[in-house]
Order: structure tokens, then sequence, then C-alpha cells
């Protein structure tokens, strides 16, 4: 089968297309047709063993994975010989942030792990577009109490996580404040967004308002920006852990105080936050956001692209092309 090979850590050119056996399932895994996966943060992680510490799970030294990718979408091949949940021919989709190896035609994943049948209606590329920001961006939101009628801020609204927490944040029914550039305005708005600032015109650290929580899905703010416009009692979220991880500290210290807090949000449980989201798009309510499509083929066009920052929502990689549909 093709998949996507690297056997060091590095920028994008250090990943390759090889021919690699198709791998067999143990008894609680099932065998998957690949059809489509994304390429994202944790992704470019990986790649390049940043920050430090990923190496502690990815490999010290070099990639203890040598077939990257985090999220997929696809179809059941076979079934390990303990596999009675799933049968052969159903459309799943599901993630694994520590690494499954959906670079390739095929690949085996653990029907113990986050794995899910994709709802009607919704393509491969659809489906995998509603994993991991989806999973990060709820992470965020579990580690508070929502109220409806809280109004909170997202910075960084157009990306995944972002565009993920506009709308898990309108479900529940906060008032949502986003942050984003002039050209996804409109997005924004259309994913649940009462209040739009475009950060090309305006600083949100300036906006004359307070919020009960600031979720930076993006990590280019700080705690110490964001607090005066915190409520008593608020907290402040942050996707990265800032530099020299000072938000894992002020985690630390601020869950000690009455008033203004940093939270640092540890993601667990990806197959609470799959069936989750399954469950929305399953109602009708929540709408995948996808920026661009490349082929497996590129996947090094891929990699720069969505290193340089700038894409909106999922980039999706396509690793066999196929009908629209699912079903």
């Amino acid at each position: 089968m093709k998949a996507i090979v690297y056997t060091k850590y590095g920028p994008p050119d250090v990943l390759h297309l090889k021919e690699v056996d198709i791998p067999v399932p143990t008894e609680n895994e099932v065998l998957i047709k690949v059809k489509a996966t994304t390429v994202n943060r944790t992704d470019c992680a990986q790649l390049r063993a940043r920050p430090f510490i990923m190496r502690f799970f990815t490999g010290f030294f070099k990639p203890r994975r040598t077939i990257p990718g985090t999220t997929f979408a696809g179809t059941i091949e076979s079934l390990g010989t303990s596999v009675s949940s799933f049968k052969i021919g159903d459309n799943v989709f599901g993630l694994d942030d520590n690494g499954l190896s959906s670079y390739a035609q095929y690949m085996t994943f653990s029907v113990n792990k986050a794995l899910a049948i994709i709802p009607a209606k919704f393509t491969y590329e659809q489906a995998v577009a509603c994993t991991e920001g989806e999973h990060y961006a709820l992470n965020f939101i579990n580690k508070v109490s929502i109220k409806e009628g809280q109004v909170v801020l997202v910075n960084g609204a157009t990306g995944a996580i972002g565009s993920a927490a506009v709308q898990l944040l309108t479900y529940f029914g906060a008032d949502v404040v986003a942050v984003c550039n002039t050209k996804n305005l409109d997005l924004v708005k259309s994913l649940g967004a009462t209040r739009v600032i475009d950060y090309t015109k305006e600083d949100f650290t300036k906006y004359d308002q307070e919020f009960d929580y600031i979720f930076d899905a993006v990590g280019k703010s700080t705690f110490a920006k964001c607090k005066p416009l915190l409520k008593d009692g608020g907290a402040y979220i942050s996707s990265e852990a800032g530099a020299w991880a000072q938000n894992i500290f002020l985690a630390l210290f601020t869950r000690m105080l009455p008033s203004k807090k940093v939270i640092f949000p540890i993601p667990t449980n990806i197959n609470g936050s799959l069936i989750f989201i399954k469950k929305l798009m399953q109602q009708g309510f929540y709408k995948p956001v996808i920026d661009r499509i490349y082929p497996l083929e590129k996947i090094v066009d891929t990699f720069n692209y969505v290193e340089t920052g700038e894409k909106t929502g999922n980039v999706v990689v396509i690793v066999e092309h196929h009908p629209s549909s699912t079903q």
C-alpha cells in the first residue's frame, strides 16, 4: 500500500511517499481503508517534535511511529477475532492525538479507542473535519461550567479549534464574541457568534467589555493581556502552554485564588468527545469548516500551508479518490 513515511523529525520535506505492507489487525482491532485524513496543529508538532516535550510521547531521538497522522475517515475492511461492535463495510471516523498512522491507504485501529460510525449524509471529508479541533474545543468547554447567557470571547475563531468552539459554545447557550480576520467575518457569524472583532482593525484586549471566559484557540495572547477583560471568577484558557510553559504554572498558581484564573486544558476522554460530536452531527447542528483539500501525494504542500498559520478550519487530505458521499 501507499503511505507517507518519515524516519526523522524536521520540516515537511522529511515526509516521503513509500510502498509498505498492509498492516494486520490484532484481535481487538479493525483494518480500515482510509479515505480521508487531516493535517492539523498536532500533526505539525509531531512532525518537528516541537515543543520538545512531544518527544516523550512520539520518540525521543526519532519518530517511534514512522507513518504519521492523527485523524481518519474510511471503511472497515476486516475485523479482529474479538470484534463484534463493528462490521465489514462500516463507514467510520475517529482520532488519536498520540498518533495512529492514518497517512496511508490502510491502517489498524482498536475498537476500544475513539471510533464511531459516520452519520448519514456526511462525506468522509466532512466527517474527518469533525474530529481533532472539536475534541480540543470541547475540552476547553468541559473545564468550566458554561451557563446560558454567559459571555465568552474566542480568540482565533476560524481555526479548527476556534470554529468548533464558536459552534459548541452557541450550542450550550453562551453569547459568543469571536476574534478573526476580515475575510472570515461572515463565516464566523454563520457559526453562531453574536459579535465579531476584526483583529486587523482592532485589538481585542482593548475591547470595552468584560467576559466570563476567554478561550485563546490559537495561543497568541497571554493571561496578563486578557486578565483586565475577565469578570471576577472568570478564566483564561489557552490552547498553548505559552512562553516557558507559563500557562501551566499560572494554572497551578491561580487555582488557589478566589478571582480570575488560568486553566490549562490537558485533553482527555477522546472517545467521549467523538460520541458527543457525532450526536450534534446527527442532529444537524454541527457544521464542519473545510479550507482546502489536497491529495495524499501533495502532503508536503499540505504541511507547508498548515504551518503558515493562515488556514480556516480544517485542511483535509484525500487518501483515496471516492464518490463524495459515504452513504
